[in-house]
């Protein structure tokens, strides 16, 4: 089972970018799925997560600007990030409960900078 995140980039402040996930392999259950998101000097924090009921949780600092979606035919979570800020800046790592185990894909950065 493999985890492959893609979608960071540079933007600037207020702009938009979109991450997109994909799990792959030989999958019977993904009870959640959701997004991490690591800055310089800090630890990695919970950013969104979607459970397979459509349970939704984000952190507070992104309510209002990101929004978490997932794709269940396709094992895909997304993660539309609106109205970026400078402190949004970090690595953003895309996990999966499945098949009762954890998976991390591979980071992918996003900066937003002016």
């Amino acid at each position: 089972v493999q985890l492959q995140a893609s979608g960071g980039g540079l933007v600037q402040p207020g702009g938009s970018l979109r991450l997109s996930c994909a799990a792959s392999g030989p999958i019977f259950s993904i009870p959640v799925m959701g997004w991490y998101r690591q800055a310089p000097g800090h630890q990695r924090a919970l950013v969104a997560h979607i459970t397979d009921d459509g349970d939704i949780n984000y952190a507070d600092s992104v309510k209002g600007r990101f929004t978490i979606s997932r794709d269940y035919a396709q094992n895909a979570v997304f993660l539309q990030m609106n109205n970026l800020k400078p402190e949004d800046t970090a690595v953003y790592y895309c996990y999966a409960i499945i098949n009762g185990q954890s998976y991390w894909g591979q980071g992918t950065q996003v900066t937003v900078s002016s």
